[in-house]
């Protein structure tokens, strides 16, 4: 993350996104295929990393071959294959979602994970509850731990979307998009922006 700052001198905590430059692989047509959708490209791969039947459907449209493939359901305007989109699809003030997988953090305990205070003073003879959860409700009627409990378990590595992200800056020659706020996922993670 970084910061700009705003007319008034205000800093705003920012993101800065490259977003592209994307490739139309594949256009999906109600007729042919049922729903509307196109598929992006991005990001430079060898051949030697790609399979065959991605291999020919790269040389299909012409382009040399990506790393991450995505499909898009709603598009403004369906574009023919081939066709390379860049931030120029974004305005300064536009909102947008992004969408990516959370940074990991392992097997975490209730105090870290779902911020329990534990269970009190270091007093009157424990010696090792102070990050522990404490009761968790069952007794022999309903002998059984209800499901959703919050409990210590495996953090992060989630699929996050973080929503109504202010486009502050577009910087097209180098295919740059500063966002407000934080995006999900560690530096140079692969993120999804929806508009």
């Amino acid at each position: 993350m970084t910061s700009l700052y705003d007319e008034q001198g205000k800093a705003i905590a920012c993101t800065v996104i490259e977003a592209g430059p994307c490739v139309v692989t594949q256009v999906k047509t109600k007729e042919r295929d049922g729903y509307d959708a196109m598929q992006l490209a991005y990001g430079e791969a060898k051949e030697k990393h790609v399979n065959k039947a991605q291999l020919g459907h790269f040389k299909k449209v012409k382009t040399s071959p990506k790393k991450h493939v995505h499909e898009f359901r709603y598009f403004p305007e369906l574009l023919e294959a081939g066709t390379e989109i860049g931030v120029d699809l974004f305005q300064v003030g536009d909102f947008i979602d992004v969408m990516g997988t959370s940074k990991g953090k392992g097997f975490q305990g209730v105090v870290k994970r779902h911020g329990f205070a534990g269970v009190g003073d270091r007093t009157h003879g424990q010696h090792n509850r102070a990050r522990h959860p404490g009761s968790i409700g069952a007794a022999s009627y309903p002998a059984r731990v209800f499901k959703g409990m919050r409990m210590a378990g495996q953090m992060g590595n989630a699929r996050v979307k973080a929503v109504n992200l202010r486009v502050l800056k577009v910087i097209p020659e180098k295919n740059l998009l500063v966002v407000s706020g934080n995006v999900p996922g560690h530096k140079g993670g692969i993120v999804l922006i929806e508009k």
